[in-house]
C-alpha cells in the first residue's frame, strides 16, 4: 500500500454566519471554495491539469451550495478543466471525510495528487431553512425514520448527553472560557499564519484576512448570565408531528431529568469558511519537489445511536487507534472538534485523554463551525500546531449527525 502524504493545509478565516454581520457573508459560496483552492495551487505551482480529483465536503448542498459546488469552484478558481471534483455529505464530518477519501485514493494507488477539502456559508443556512429546506440533523421529512430513531435538535441532544454525563453548566462554560483564552493566545501569537488565506471581494480589496468570531475577553460571569439556547426546543412540537423532543428523550431514557446547560457561549459558533488540503503520493511529492510535511497514519470511522448523534467520536479515536497500532498515550495532540462543550468533555473523559493536549490552540466555540468545512480545518490547524510545538503525531476526530464520527491520525515528517 502506497503512502498518503500531507504537502499543504489552507484555509480561510472565519467571521459569523450571519447576513449583514458577517464579513463574508455577502460572498457566494463557491467563491469561498475558490479562493482555497487558488491558495494551494499558487503556494505549491501546481500544474493543475495533474490533480487526480478534487473532494469538498459540504453539509448542505442545496441551492448556492448544490450542483457540485466542488467542480463549480475548481472551475471558478481558474483550474484546468481537466481537475474533475466532487462532493461529500457526512453533515459536520464532511470535509475530514473528503481528505480520508483523497488519503484512500492515494494509498490504494489508483490516484496521485488529491484536494480534500471543504466550504459551508452558515449565513446562507438562514436563506435555506426560510425556504423550507430542513436544518435538523435527521431525515425530518420521514415519519417513518423518526418512528425507528426519535432524534431532537441537536442541541437538545447536547443537554440530554450533559444529563447522562453527570456534566455541569459550570464544567461546560469552563471549557468554553478556555477555548476562548487558548484562541485568543492563537491569534496574538501568529499561530495560524502559515494556513491562512485572505478572502477577496470581487474587486479584489481584502474581505478578511483574520480570524474575525473569537471572543478573547469572555469571562466566567459573561458566560453564568447566558441563557440556554434549547430549551424552548424541548417541549415544541417537532415539525408537523404532534410529538416533542421531551417525548423522544423520554421513550429511550425513561425518568431521565434534562438540565439544559449549553448556550451560545459554550456552543460552536456558527460562521462562513472554507479550507483544503494537498495530499500526494510519495513518488509524486518526490518528483515535483513538493515539501510533505506529515503522512496520513490511519483513518477511521465510529458510530453511535443517532438519538443522541454527538457520541461516536470516542468510538472514532478507538477504531483509529487500533488501525494505526497505537494507544492514546502515543498521540502528542488532538483536535476534537467543539460542536458543543460536553462532546470535547465527553471525548476526554472516555479517552482518558489530559485536557493540555486537547484543542491546544482553542476550537469551535471561540472560532466557529462552517459545518462542512470544520474537519479539514481542524486537521489543518493540528498539522500547522505539530510543527511548532516539534511534535510527531496527531488525531482529529468529530461528531456528526446521524451519530457518526470520521476520525484520522497524522504523523509529521
Amino acid at each position: 500500500m502506497k503512502e498518503a502524504w500531507i504537502v499543504d493545509a489552507v484555509r480561510t478565516p472565519r467571521s459569523a454566519g450571519k447576513i449583514g454581520k458577517g464579513k463574508l457573508a455577502h460572498l457566494h459560496p463557491q467563491h469561498l471554495l475558490a479562493t482555497v483552492l487558488a491558495g494551494v495551487a499558487a503556494r505549491n505551482s501546481l500544474n493543475t491539469a495533474d490533480i487526480d480529483d478534487v473532494i469538498v465536503g459540504c453539509g448542505t448542498q442545496a441551492g448556492k451550495q448544490g450542483l457540485c459546488i466542488a467542480r463549480s469552484a475548481t472551475l471558478l478558481a481558474g483550474w484546468s478543466r481537466e481537475a474533475t471534483a466532487y462532493t461529500v455529505d457526512r453533515y459536520c464530518g464532511s470535509s475530514l471525510t473528503a481528505v480520508n477519501a483523497a488519503a484512500m485514493a492515494i494509498m490504494s494507488g489508483m490516484q496521485e495528487l488529491v484536494v480534500g477539502g471543504g466550504v459551508e456559508m452558515m449565513s446562507y443556512h438562514a436563506t435555506l431553512a426560510i425556504n423550507g429546506y430542513p436544518m435538523y440533523l435527521i431525515d425530518s421529512d420521514n415519519p417513518q425514520l423518526r418512528r425507528m430513531y426519535p432524534t431532537p435538535h441537536q442541541g437538545v441532544c447536547a443537554d440530554v448527553i450533559a444529563a447522562q454525563g453527570g456534566y455541569s453548566r459550570a464544567e461546560l462554560d469552563a471549557l468554553a472560557l478556555e477555548s476562548q483564552k487558548r484562541a485568543g493566545l492563537a491569534v496574538k501569537e501568529g499561530r495560524f499564519a502559515r494556513s491562512l488565506v485572505p478572502v477577496l471581494n470581487d474587486n479584489g480589496s481584502v474581505a478578511l484576512d483574520r480570524e474575525d468570531f473569537l471572543r478573547p475577553e469572555t469571562t466566567a460571569e459573561v458566560l453564568a448570565q447566558l441563557k440556554p439556547s434549547f430549551a424552548q426546543l424541548y417541549d415544541a412540537p417537532f415539525y408537523d408531528e404532534n410529538i416533542t423532543a421531551r417525548q423522544m428523550v423520554q421513550q429511550r431514557w425513561p425518568g431521565l431529568q434534562v438540565e439544559h446547560v449549553h448556550h451560545a457561549g459554550n456552543s460552536s459558533g456558527v460562521v462562513d469558511g472554507a479550507a483544503a488540503l494537498l495530499l500526494a503520493s510519495s513518488e509524486y511529492a518526490e518528483a515535483h519537489g513538493l515539501k510533505k510535511r506529515a503522512r496520513v497514519r490511519a483513518i477511521a470511522n465510529g458510530a453511535c445511536e443517532p438519538e443522541l448523534m454527538l457520541n461516536a467520536p470516542a468510538a472514532a479515536g478507538r477504531a483509529v487507534l487500533k488501525k494505526a497500532g497505537m494507544s492514546a498515550r502515543d498521540i502528542d495532540l488532538f483536535e476534537i472538534n467543539e460542536a458543543f462543550a460536553v462532546v470535547a468533555l465527553k471525548f476526554m473523559r472516555d479517552l482518558e485523554l489530559d485536557p493540555l493536549r486537547v484543542n491546544v490552540n482553542g476550537g469551535a466555540i471561540a472560532l466557529g463551525h462552517p459545518i462542512g468545512a470544520t474537519g479539514a480545518i481542524i486537521i489543518g490547524a493540528l498539522l500547522d500546531e505539530m510543527e511548532r510545538q516539534g511534535k510527531a503525531t496527531g488525531l482529529a476526530t468529530m461528531c456528526t449527525g446521524g451519530g457518526m464520527a470520521p476520525a484520522i491520525i497524522i504523523e509529521r515528517v
